[in-house]
């Protein structure tokens, strides 16, 4: 039976460590990188050792930045009083490319999933408590994906947040831009439905 070379299997296994990538996929990235230029693969090793040693969270809101505090902590025309919530950095990104959130943001590092072992002390509450505590937070933006474990984490947060006075809201959920309603499910659909607004 025929093997991979070993330093080809065992850039296979290393990229199969990936989250989302397959063996197929694997297999795929890893003759991509062989088959290119010496050239081409040392600067895909040097970004990822750059990004790696180059990177922390930040002490603030506990995004993955290169300087701490982050960018979006010392901006001066940033509102500190509104946080949005996320469970992933990559999140960040996301509510930022809709240009409509001028605060500041938490993240989470993840969501409570008890199938999973992950439990609200493995995630970055108590720094968000403690950002809260100064009283400059007047409203807690709770921006969790829509999933069982997002719901979860805001009714938990929520829990938490609400004694100290501080405005808690959830990102509205509904139907996608440019959605065929047949093809919507029924937990999409009733969100929709309930946060159904005037025009």
């Amino acid at each position: 039976m025929y093997t991979y070379a070993r330093p080809i299997a065992r850039l296979i296994e290393e990229l199969g460590r990936l989250p989302g990538i397959g063996p197929k996929t694997a297999q795929r990235l890893a003759f991509h990188v062989v088959s290119g230029s010496v050239e081409r693969a040392r600067s895909l090793a040097q970004a990822i050792i750059e990004a790696k040693e180059n990177t922390v969270y930040c002490s603030v809101c506990c995004n993955i930045t290169d300087v701490d505090p982050c960018r979006v902590c010392t901006a001066p025309d940033r509102d500190p009083s509104i946080l949005c919530v996320v469970e992933q950095p990559r999140d960040v990104v996301a509510v930022e490319r809709t240009h409509e959130f001028k605060g500041r943001y938490h993240v989470l590092h993840g969501a409570i999933s008890p199938m999973e072992g992950i439990g609200p002390s493995q995630l970055r509450i108590k720094e968000l408590l403690s950002r809260c505590k100064d009283g400059q937070v007047k409203e807690i933006v709770i921006a969790t994906d829509p999933d069982p474990e997002g719901e979860a984490t805001a009714l938990y947060l929520a829990r938490l947040l609400k004694p100290l006075g501080i405005r808690i809201t959830r990102m509205a959920h509904g139907m996608p831009v440019g959605g065929d309603l047949e093809y919507v499910d029924e937990v999409t659909l009733a969100r929709a439905l309930e946060g159904r607004r005037e025009l």
